[in-house]
């Protein structure tokens, strides 16, 4: 049987100080914070619940983030 994988480690950072920023300001800090993907969908978006290690998600509204999570 296959050993089961070690997710790689997530960046050492808070979501929530997204929560607030410029779209645009947010991802480039996000991505200079060691985040490899960032996503950013409208308010009320239908997402899977697919986990992405190294991703954070902002719903974006009026250009500015009000929630901010990983995977």
């Amino acid at each position: 049987m296959a050993p089961t994988p070690t997710p790689p480690a997530q960046p050492d950072d808070t979501p929530a100080s997204y929560v607030g920023l410029d779209a645009d300001e947010a991802e480039r800090r996000a991505r200079v914070r060691g985040w490899s993907t960032v996503r950013s969908l409208p308010p009320g978006s239908i997402i899977t619940l697919e986990y992405l290690a190294g991703r954070l998600n902002f719903e974006v509204e009026g250009g500015r983030v009000i929630r901010c999570w990983p995977g």
